[in-house]
């Protein structure tokens, strides 16, 4: 059976409610179409696990102008003058995780490990609330897994069978989402022949791909 979906006809699996994986850093790398189509579909109450939400009308940050975001899991929200004015105003819940630990908590999810131990956060505010565990005479805070129902990924290249690659820092958090996800749909820049990709530049095998997005696939499947 073909992997291939329209964007519109990926955005029609997520319901209203579900929790996303998003890949991307500041719009780079993140599934630009399948998030054009969940907001022309009207989305709500979405959970979005992300590095952050780009600019307004950018990647992720056109979700949160479209109010279909209720909780984000993201590392800072700097950029997006939006989202903190959603923040603020209590329309929208925000959890701010260290860069290096939300990658970590989604690699956890990923490898079925029960968590990750890190220093980062001991004693400050990152710490409120969670188990410290102590190694060896040093201190280190329990941080737990973190999966979603879909991840959106953003690729390089796709090749009929659903191996993907990645381009540059497009891997910074795409490929451990893809890991992390339920349901794994891939938005590639280019669909080629099996083959195309050769095996050792492989970076997230097909047996984790459930669908991908081909270009020119406007309506239906």
């Amino acid at each position: 059976m073909s992997k291939a979906l329209s964007a519109a006809k990926a955005a029609e699996m997520v319901p209203d409610g579900a929790s996303l994986l998003i890949g991307g850093f500041m719009g780079v790398g993140s599934p630009h179409r399948i998030i054009e189509q969940l907001v022309r579909q009207g989305r709500k109450s979405l959970t979005v696990i992300a590095n952050d939400t780009a600019r307004p009308g950018i990647g992720i940050g056109q979700l949160i102008d479209a109010k279909a975001v209720r909780r984000l899991i993201v590392t800072h929200i700097g950029t997006n003058p939006e989202t903190q004015r959603q923040m603020i105003a209590g329309e929208l819940e925000v959890e701010l995780v260290p860069q290096g630990t939300l990658a970590e908590r989604i690699r956890a999810h990923g490898h079925g490990l029960g968590g990750v131990l890190t220093p980062t956060g001991v004693g400050t505010a990152v710490a409120e609330g969670k188990q410290a565990v102590e190694v060896d005479g040093r201190t280190f805070l329990l941080e737990r897994p973190v999966g979603a129902d879909f991840a959106l990924v953003g690729c390089r290249r796709a090749d009929y069978g659903g191996n993907l690659d990645y381009s540059l820092t497009a891997r910074n958090f795409n490929p451990i989402m893809a890991m992390a996800g339920d349901v794994v749909i891939a938005e590639p820049g280019e669909v080629v022949p099996i083959g195309v990709i050769p095996p050792d530049e492989v970076v997230t095998p097909h047996v984790l791909v459930n669908h991908f997005i081909e270009k020119g696939l406007c309506h239906g499947r």
